[in-house]
């Protein structure tokens, strides 16, 4: 082991006292660290297979502008994440501002006027609010003549027996599962949840559609919503977080069946030329390079989150998931029930960042969320969640979502900064 700097260290204002338990902590995590480097070296495998399997070569770094036709790279980019995610086929863009913005591509692709969308897993993320219309807003889903039902979770699992009655009784659309938890005080979703309930729906009527939003989860996992074990038709997913391995500078994924695809190509861009116009801009190689990246840098996310729950832990708090459970995706709820330690815990991520370490965060108002959010993202690209953050809405029973770390060293560093100034204020 290397010895440690205590300069260095005394430069970062971290204690002699954190350190300690931060390294009592990490050594007691040392069986899971290694589950999560175990399913890195698979998913890498499963990158590097379709790397060679598609002949990725200099040639796909070109780019196109204007229209974007005849993109070598962003053809051979969606094939790799086609491969990689266990689909018929995939959409990867710039074009995608958010995992957000894919989601409402997806649902405007894929309901028209008298459909019924359902959510079986309660309410969706706070952002999709005005997407669907349970906000109100002019051009939502509802204000188009979708309509749109929910059915709540139970203890963390789905309402099976609602699920089928609903379905059994309504010609639904489309169905919606997010398996990261947003917001919420629930627990995210695994994947054998999420097929119990797929083969249900299947069941009951082969034709509805089961898409899932599957921002965060990417690479957590052996396989994905969309492989076939599992059964999803179609799922989205944010490029500045699992997929992007903090080299994407922005962008988002649809992955699924190929007549699903093709239907969301023409929606974000117009129908007739669909998939085959989006100029790529100079973005081919950071795609490409993050995916690569893609499967360490989650691991190293994963290791953070795991480190975080067995530190706030043995500090007293509430945490979910536990730093020795089944992990779903990359995000850890740390329950602080106290406004003031949410914020200080979210200042001291916010130091611990390359980028802005001296800002002081603040809660404040944010497009798409009715509560103020306070958020910690010292990042190299905007909104990164795949990068060290921390973020929550000021509301009870104030929890910190945390997620990210490009390498687990930096997470590390970041959980004591966050500790140390956790500790000052109690």
């Amino acid at each position: 082991m290397v010895k440690e700097n205590d300069n260095m260290y005394n430069e970062l204002e971290i204690s002699r006292e954190v350190i300690d338990l931060v390294n009592r902590c990490e050594d007691a995590c040392k069986e899971e660290f290694k589950k999560i480097d175990d399913r890195a070296f698979n998913n890498s495998l499963k990158v590097l297979s379709s790397f060679h399997k598609n002949r990725i070569n200099e040639s796909h770094f070109n780019s196109t502008t204007g229209y974007g036709y005849n993109d070598l790279g962003r053809e051979a980019i969606e094939e790799v994440f086609k491969d990689v995610l266990g689909a018929e086929d995939a959409l990867v863009r710039n074009q995608f501002v958010s995992g957000s913005h894919a989601l409402n591509v997806c649902f405007f692709a894929l309901l028209r006027p008298g459909d019924v969308l359902l959510s079986v897993c309660g309410k969706p993320y706070d952002t999709m609010d005005e997407v669907i219309g349970i906000k109100e807003n002019s051009s939502s889903l509802i204000s188009f003549g979708v309509k749109y039902a929910q059915i709540d979770l139970i203890n963390d699992d789905f309402d099976y027996d609602k699920i089928r009655e609903y379905i059994t009784n309504n010609k639904v659309k489309v169905v919606e599962i997010q398996r990261s938890k947003g917001y919420s005080t629930r627990k995210s979703l695994s994947l054998d949840k999420v097929k119990k309930v797929i083969d249900l729906i299947k069941s009951i009527d082969e034709s509805v559609i089961v898409m899932v939003d599957n921002c965060y989860c990417e690479f957590v996992s052996d396989v994905e919503p969309v492989h076939p074990s599992i059964g999803a038709d179609i799922m989205v997913g944010s490029l500045i977080k699992n997929l992007g391995g903090g080299i994407a500078p922005n962008g988002a994924y649809i992955a699924g069946r190929s007549d699903l695809i093709d239907l969301c190509g023409e929606r974000l861009t117009l129908p007739g030329e669909g998939r085959e116009v989006g100029p790529t801009l100079g973005i081919n190689k950071q795609f490409l390079q993050g995916i690569y990246m893609a499967p360490t840098v989650v691991a190293s996310s994963l290791k953070t989150a795991v480190l975080a729950s067995k530190v706030l832990e043995e500090l007293g708090y509430d945490v979910e998931p536990k730093y020795n459970d089944e992990r779903v995706d990359i995000v850890q709820n740390i329950i602080f029930r106290d406004p003031k330690k949410l914020i200080e815990y979210t200042r001291g991520i916010q130091q611990a960042s390359a980028i802005d370490s001296m800002a002081i965060v603040e809660a404040s108002d944010m497009p798409g969320y009715d509560d103020k959010i306070i958020m910690a993202s010292g990042s190299f690209t905007q909104g990164s969640s795949i990068e060290l953050s921390c973020d929550g809405p000021m509301r009870e029973p104030y929890i910190a979502y945390m997620q990210g770390g490009l390498t687990y060293n930096y997470g590390k560093l970041g959980v004591m900064k966050a500790v140390e100034r956790l500790l000052k204020c109690e």
